[in-house]
């Protein structure tokens, strides 16, 4: 479910970027074309609309289900409901009354469809040691020395969840897709953000984002988006700097999307790895995601508490 309180700046925004985009859509209309999926009036696939991708199926496989890759529908049946009983147990971000009940994707046991065993390949050699730094740095530090010490997340910055690449999560698993000649503008739910991929054959920038510099165009009825030049503070699953991800959107029929993405870092992974879920059409609305940039009160918190700690600890 998607409880979030509506702002009038916020929706005002919004409603301002999306007019913006549509007045440089206003093109003369394509001559008509015979197409199982719908087209925009210029002739492109249309993938403009509000998509839902929430489902259970995690993004690796569980290893106690091995090579497994796919459930009967008893087992896909009785693995939802444990689903259900342990995050009532254990997840504490949000009650169930938040959470989207969405079952597996086509009773699969993994988004990743490549390796086959559906796991995220072993880091380098390199990566591990990183890893291993950066993690002995934390215990030596603690947990809020500092608010750089603190998740992208909890900083409200960027979330895992919301991409790139996008992410199935407990709630907020809604993407709104924007259509013109000259872009494609991807409006996540979750966190708020929204990426424009310029579609005019123009080259990656050279500036490092948040979000990677993103670019796209058509193969077939597919819209491929490639996007590198990440910066080295936006790790997805131990990636680095030279994370180069490409994302698939093809409208299999006019309710779904496959969503396709494949990430390469050979400084983090041994090998490239991909993932696919479903996306589906809704007519539900998206709201916004009220966590302030910074997150500045519960930053505030945080800290203050942690210093309250230590104090306590050193009597």
């Amino acid at each position: 479910m998607h409880r979030r309180l509506l702002t009038w700046f916020g929706m005002l925004s919004l409603a301002i970027a999306v007019a913006s985009l549509a007045t440089r859509a206003q093109t003369p209309a394509a001559s008509q074309r015979t197409s199982t999926s719908p087209r925009t009036p210029w002739g492109d696939p249309d993938l403009q609309g509000v998509w839902d991708y929430a489902t259970m199926t995690p993004l690796e496989r569980p290893r106690e289900l091995a090579e497994k890759g796919v459930l009967t529908d008893e087992e896909a049946a009785a693995y939802e409901r444990q689903f259900f009983e342990r995050q009532k147990v254990g997840f504490n971000t949000a009650g169930p009354v938040w959470w989207d009940k969405a079952g597996l994707a086509n009773r699969r046991t993994s988004l990743i469809v490549d390796p086959p065993n559906g796991r995220i390949p072993a880091l380098t050699p390199e990566a591990q040691k990183r890893a291993a730094a950066l993690a002995q740095a934390r215990r030596e530090r603690g947990p809020a020395d500092t608010v750089e010490d603190l998740g992208l997340g909890v900083r409200c910055l960027q979330f895992a969840t919301a991409g790139p690449p996008m992410l199935p999560a407990m709630y907020n698993n809604n993407v709104q897709i924007f259509q013109t000649r000259q872009v494609v503008a991807l409006f996540n739910e979750m966190i708020h953000d929204t990426r424009i991929v310029p579609m005019d054959g123009r080259p990656h920038g050279t500036i490092r984002q948040w979000m990677g510099d993103s670019r796209g165009h058509w193969e077939g009825s597919t819209l491929v988006v490639d996007t590198v030049n990440f910066t080295d503070k936006t790790s997805f699953r131990g990636s680095d700097e030279n994370l180069h991800l490409v994302e698939r959107f093809t409208r299999v029929d006019r309710n779904t999307i496959e969503y396709r993405f494949t990430v390469d870092d050979p400084t983090a992974w041994t090998q490239s790895w991909s993932a696919a879920f479903p996306m589906h059409a809704t007519a539900a609305l998206i709201y916004e995601y009220a966590c302030h940039e910074g997150n500045a009160l519960s930053l505030l918190g945080i800290l203050k508490s942690a210093r309250a700690e230590e104090k306590t600890a050193d009597r």
